[in-house]
């Protein structure tokens, strides 16, 4: 913040001459523009900001400008990256910077404010994962105020009053920073003569100098310059904001398992959140900053095991009653609710999660106790704060599950006069005076108690010293409460922006309640989503949203001009006869209509995928079917999709090309030319001309998302992804994902972790693919290539992934680059032989290429073992220590031993001086980039 608050006394009221200067590279047609909260720089409105102009200085690019403001003023203000409309083309991203011109300054003065571009990866120390959780003592710290140096300004006409400001987010109690620099006034590289500064809050330190004209440099290896030029008359008073200490970045290692995988002793078939406190002890105790969960979101859309998977939430607010410890509802149990709860942890203790079981059973036992207990819980003062801060959501989700279990289905468009959400509807649906207000009362009652046990687990991860990540899916369930409450059955990105993406704001909110980070579920989908249309059921007939389409003028100036035959579904009687044998018939008659001579359309009555699965259905019904109805099912959605453009309903002189077009008879039967202009078409469609459009909406969505919380955010970006979207996650400060067999190098078989960005997680496996015991032991012939290229060995390699290999594989992860390196418990338990007696694919969380794939691992040792598995957990933490990781439990005891002590800090460079001794170090800047720093003292 740029206030020196040391100034006092009356001065004449005349304007101030505030110059702003900034060190940027642009390409042509780009300049850097400041805007901000007052009318002088805009209000906020960009096209209004005052637009900076280029100055060279050596090798570097200056932007420029000034403004004449009251001596009073003071306001926030941002960069903007603009083009030669003012159109934003980038932000700044962290927060709002703060400018408030010295109490009492005289009118007429200069002040010149030196900044630095702010990049995401700059406000990623003031995440709550950091400031809250990692760094927890340094934000503690007491604010002190520098002494003042008016009068000495007043004394020496020639002299420059210099405020020093940077970013120090990890620094100890009892430890001091310093500025030293080549003049007098900075120590002449002497700490013990440089200029202490004081801390301000917020991870800032500060102090002021008084300095003469001329060159002087900051520190040494990459030094910080500031140049105060005689040859004409220089600014009073200069704001030097040097951003972050460069000092070696911080990295962390992690532990990452789904909730309903956790096997404590105290669980009822399930993991719980309660659980969440042994597994913090036990990250702790191997050296671990942090625990990943998959989403924990109610998902009891279908009523039966369909629901175990996690990505497809009834409610994104509400949490999942499957993690509910029952036996912790109330202090006064009864002994027969105390015995059925323990009959039913004997029963449900089995080797994998029995979903609809567990789940019947925890709510059956929680109604017994909500009858004993609904009154007392539901006055108390805890649920009416509870229920005001969240009735917004919490009364949909009460209603839905209500109308869910009275219909018997979520799809809510069978719900009658309620199909339709209103908010009068609503207050009807959830009033005191129903008959089925209980009932209402029963999930609000279900939801607190969820909401108290997943908070104490959180306060108690933070108290530790432990990140709790948690999961983003970027899906809803069609049948869900937000598509009945909210009224969308896709992100509509263009709709969402109109109320600044208050959904999306909405869930980042209750979601940091809990977490203090979290991992967006395929990030793409903030770029572009697949969107359906309402009435498919499978999904290649879709399109991107947003997109450029392909148009009826742009083909027809190719030569193609047949756009039904391309866009209506090639039905010849030969496919027909083939895909249906001696029934051929009956399906021409039942579904289709003569086109052409030899060719087939869709009646009108089954001419969707719904269309034909509701009366496949109906034909079941009476037995007129003469194969199955799922392979009549499928092969009908096969003559469906057998299209090679998409008309867009809206605009029929747009188009979409089919996904996998090559691969239908539609497109085969083509002749040469049209196969070669479809086939350019389609890859541009794909992979080239969506890139700037995509970009763009990326950075529109982002930014609302990445600003409705102070949580740290990691995206999931594997596989196939488009150019743009590294850059972006780059600028915005995200986290990418990095799994070694995944590699993001096309002409890498396996990812190289010691080449990782520091902007990334690293990890040998995620809970979308098989663990690292199955992976190697499922092909042997990459098992071998892995054992020569990454092991470097000529040898054979151990068909069993023996814990040797565990080893080496987890030791390349901890000491990559990577900010984060996490582990899935499966991977780390591969360390120990007696663990690895159960077979390695039984350990899989989820099979992508199975839709109906059961979620349900679970450990098979409990977490009260392996704390008392001294051997483990030693193994574990040795890896994290020799890998120069930060571990929680070795940083607090070094902080207890310090004591007193006071350690030197310097802002010069990354290296910390400590005892008088002299340390050289090699780091890394927060973008990876290696840089050689000494400090010669």
């Amino acid at each position: 913040m740029a206030n020196l608050g040391l100034f006092s006394g009356t001065k004449t009221a005349k304007s101030v001459n505030v110059s702003f200067r900034l060190p940027y590279y642009t390409h042509w047609g780009q300049s850097l523009l400041v805007c901000g909260s007052k009318p002088v720089l805009g209000s906020w409105d960009v096209k209004k900001g005052l637009l900076l102009s280029p100055v060279h200085q050596g090798e570097e690019l200056i932007w420029c400008g000034s403004i004449s403001v009251p001596s009073e003023f003071s306001g926030e203000y941002s960069y903007y990256l603009v083009d030669d409309k003012k159109n934003v083309l980038r932000r700044e991203m962290g927060k709002k910077r703060q400018l408030v011109l010295p109490e009492g300054i005289n009118g007429g003065e200069h002040v010149e404010l030196h900044d630095l571009w702010q990049t995401g990866g700059d406000a990623i120390p003031f995440t709550s994962a950091f400031k809250d959780v990692i760094f927890r003592r340094t934000w503690g710290l007491n604010i002190e105020r520098s002494p003042g140096i008016q009068n000495k300004l007043d004394k020496e006409v020639d002299a420059v009053l210099v405020h020093f400001k940077i970013c120090c987010p990890n620094v100890e109690e009892e430890t001091s920073v310093y500025v030293i620099g080549s003049t007098a006034k900075l120590g002449r590289w002497k700490v013990q003569d440089g200029l202490k500064l004081y801390y301000a809050g917020d991870s800032v330190w500060q102090a002021d100098a008084l300095m003469q004209k001329g060159n002087f440099s900051l520190e040494t290896g990459a030094h910080r310059h500031l140049s105060i030029d005689s040859s004409k008359s220089p600014p009073r008073y200069i704001f030097l904001s040097d951003g972050m200490m460069r000092e070696m970045p911080w990295r962390g290692a992690g532990v990452a398992l789904p909730m309903f995988s956790v096997r404590s002793e105290a669980d009822l078939g399930v993991g719980e959140f309660l659980d969440l406190k042994l597994l913090v002890d036990w990250a702790v105790g191997s050296g671990f900053h942090l625990v990943q969960l998959l989403p924990i979101n109610d998902t009891s859309v279908n009523g039966m095991w369909w629901d175990s998977y996690p990505y497809s939430s009834l409610s994104v607010f509400a949490l999942h009653p499957l993690y509910l410890r029952v036996e912790a509802l109330s202090e006064n149990l009864p002994e027969t609710i105390k015995k059925e709860i323990q009959e039913a942890r004997e029963q449900l203790d089995g080797k994998e999660v029995d979903y609809e079981a567990t789940l019947a059973t925890k709510l059956s036992i929680a109604k017994k106790v909500f009858e004993q207990e609904k009154d007392l819980i539901l006055n108390s003062r805890s649920f009416q704060k509870y229920f005001s801060e969240n009735e917004q959501w919490l009364k949909p989700y009460a209603a839905f599950c209500f109308l869910r279990d009275f219909f018997e289905t979520s799809d809510h468009s069978q719900w009658g006069r309620f199909s339709c959400f209103t908010e009068k509807k609503l207050e009807k649906l959830v009033s005191k005076d129903s008959l089925h207000h209980d009932i209402i009362r029963f999930h609000y009652y279900i939801q607190f108690h969820l909401h108290a046990q997943l908070t104490e687990a959180a306060e108690y991860a933070r108290n530790k010293g432990v990140i709790l990540k948690g999961d983003l899916p970027i899906g809803v369930d069609r049948n869900s409460v937000d598509t009945w409450n909210w009224g969308f059955p896709t992100y509509n990105w263009e709709e969402m922006s109109k109320d600044n993406y208050a959904w999306w704001r909405a869930r980042l909110t209750q979601m940091a309640k809990y977490f203090t980070a979290y991992r967006i579920d395929h990030i793409l989908g903030f770029f572009r989503i697949w969107e359906l249309p309402e009435h498919a059921m499978t999904g290649l007939i879709g399109k991107f949203r947003p997109s450029i389409p392909l148009s009826k003028e742009e083909l027809e100036k190719e030569g193609i001009w047949d756009f039904d035959r391309l866009s209506l579904p090639y039905i010849r009687q030969e496919f027909v006869q083939e895909k249906f044998g001696a029934s051929w018939t009956f399906i021409v008659s039942n579904f289709l209509n003569d086109y052409q001579k030899g060719r087939y359309e869709f009646k009108e009555d089954c001419d969707t995928e719904k269309k034909i699965a509701s009366k496949l259905k109906m034909l079941a019904e009476k037995c007129m079917l003469l194969e199955s109805e799922d392979k009549i099912r499928r092969d009908l959605f096969d003559l469906l999709k057998n299209i090679v453009l998409i008309r867009d309903p809206e605009d029929a002189s747009k188009f979409y090309p089919r996904f996998n077009l090559e691969d239908t008879s539609s497109f085969q039967d083509l002749d040469d030319h049209s196969k070669n202009v479809i086939k350019r078409l389609y890859y541009d469609y794909y992979f080239h001309r969506q890139e700037n459009l995509w970009r763009e909406n990326a950075l529109k969505t982002l930014p609302a998302l990445l600003d409705s919380s102070d949580m740290l955010a990691c995206g999931e970006d594997l596989g196939l992804v488009p150019a743009c979207v590294h850059p972006v996650m780059q600028e915005l400060g995200l986290i990418g994902l990095r799994i070694q067999r995944m590699s993001s190098e096309p002409d890498q078989e396996f990812g190289i972790p010691s080449q990782y960005s520091y902007m990334t997680v690293c990890a040998p496996s995620c809970h979308d693919c098989s663990t690292l015991r199955a992976w190697w032991e499922e092909d042997e012939g990459r098992r071998c290539r892995y054992f020569k290229n990454v092991v470097g060995s000529d040898g054979i390699p151990p068909s069993k992934c023996v814990p040797e290999i565990a080893h080496f594989v987890l030791r390349q992860h901890v000491e990559a680059p990577s900010m984060w390196a996490i582990f899935p418990l499966q991977d780390l338990l591969a360390l120990k032989e007696e663990y690895t007696t159960r077979p390695a694919t039984e350990e899989t969380i989820n099979d992508p290429t199975n839709p109906k794939h059961y979620w349900r691992y679970r450990v098979h040792v409990t977490l009260e073992s392996l704390m008392n598995d001294k051997e483990l957990i030693s193994s574990i933490k040795d890896l994290v220590c020799a890998s120069g990781r930060s571990h929680p439990s070795i940083e607090e005891t070094e902080a207890d031993e310090q004591g007193n002590q006071e350690t030197i800090v310097m802002s010069t460079g990354k290296n910390q001086v400590a005892k008088g001794q002299e340390k050289i170090s090699t780091g890394k800047q927060l973008t990876g980039v290696p840089r050689q720093e000494a400090c010669v003292l």
